[in-house]
């Protein structure tokens, strides 16, 4: 009996100084008188951790009767890890809250009003719609071009095939290029919405932003 009571209280002693190296103190079990109350109300006192308060927490006092330090209650291995996964996701809270202070501050400096935001999102849509009107004016070359060979094509009316080699790929060649330039003009116009997309985003968190700084 007494070699398994010094099993458990050495199990007990080794899970309270697990709970206290998880909660930040190190080096072994805390010298002094421990003291609790158990399950039935009674009040225990001891040299080392208590056997019937594994339960609930400890108190360790100094010779003065101060308290010295609290220990325990001793976690399962279930509840350390629910514990940890809780640390983790607090700490993954606050760095993300962190992260998004940091990114609030950068598009306000970035932005101070609401007059900035919209010189930026207007001077974004523009190069793009530059772009597309240069797409669109080469369009229309290609369209005349395609005209005259099919002017030229016409003698070939009826049987295509006859056509002159260079007169057949200048036609491929110029229907090929139309293509281009109007999935091109497609890819811009996407564009031009993946702008407005990001400024209405952005334009959403600065609202409030503005807001606080002129309180």
């Amino acid at each position: 009996m007494q070699l398994a009571h010094r099993t458990c209280v050495t199990a007990l002693t080794l899970a309270i100084a697990g709970v206290a190296a998880a909660q930040g103190t190190t080096g072994p079990v805390i010298p002094g008188v421990y003291t609790c109350v158990d399950a039935k109300g009674r009040k225990l006192t001891s040299d080392r951790p208590i056997l019937e308060c594994i339960d609930r927490e400890q108190k360790v006092l100094n010779p003065s009767g101060t308290v010295k330090a609290k220990v325990g209650p001793s976690l399962t291995a279930q509840e350390r890890a629910e514990l940890e996964q809780k640390t983790k996701r607090e700490a993954e809270e606050q760095a993300k809250a962190a992260d998004e202070k940091r990114r609030n501050r950068a598009l306000l400096a970035r932005y101070p009003n609401k007059a900035t935001h919209d010189k930026e999102r207007n001077e974004a849509i523009t190069g793009v719609e530059t772009v597309i009107k240069a797409a669109k004016g080469r369009i229309d070359e290609l369209a005349s071009q395609q005209s005259r060979l099919d002017q030229e094509m016409e003698f070939y009316k009826k049987d295509p095939a006859k056509a002159p080699l260079y007169l057949r790929r200048q036609v491929e060649e110029t229907q090929q290029s139309m293509a281009v330039q109007k999935r091109f003009i497609g890819e811009q116009e996407a564009e031009i919405r993946r702008i407005n997309s990001r400024f209405d985003e952005e334009l959403t968190r600065l609202k409030p932003l503005w807001a606080a700084g002129q309180q």
